[in-house]
């Protein structure tokens, strides 16, 4: 089953169990979604695609939680958790630490890097193999450690 196929049962289900929330989810990410989709001159939309469009989402809610959080709005960043929540449900199991760790190693062994200025190569190697089962800024951070 494709992702938006899910998403649309998912829908489905959430009007079902009149669960205001997560239809409130779905239904905002459905219409990125579209907009993207829209974007891309009206292009069907790979499941690839659709895991950008739910990272992109993932993160702008991490921010929004951050920033009621700093702002003492603790009912708004606890609504944002919610929302936070459901859309991790439809990203792939994330990849441990010490599995990334040895994932990056690799990379950088077949990229031949040594140094810092190896950086954004390997990166881009990175990010486009675990697209979805590893956050950009935990790459990130592991390839820092690990090139001086």
């Amino acid at each position: 089953m494709s992702l938006l196929a899910r998403i649309d049962q998912d829908v489905k289900q959430a009007m079902i169990a009149k669960d205001q929330t997560r239809l409130d989810v779905l239904r905002f990410l459905k219409s990125a979604i579209k907009y993207v989709a829209i974007e891309k001159t009206g292009s069907e939309m790979t499941d690839a695609d659709i895991l950008q469009v739910i990272q992109k989402q993932i993160k702008q809610r991490q921010e929004s939680i951050q920033q009621f959080v700093n702002g003492g709005r603790l009912d708004l960043s606890a609504k944002e958790k919610q929302e936070l929540v459901v859309l991790e449900a439809y990203l792939p199991k994330q990849i441990p630490d010490d599995e990334l760790k040895a994932f990056i190693d690799q990379q950088i062994k077949d990229a031949q890097a040594s140094s810092k200025k190896d950086f954004g190569r390997v990166m881009k190697m990175c990010v486009e193999k675990l697209s979805g089962r590893a956050d950009n800024k935990r790459i990130s951070e592991a390839l820092g450690k690990i090139l001086q």
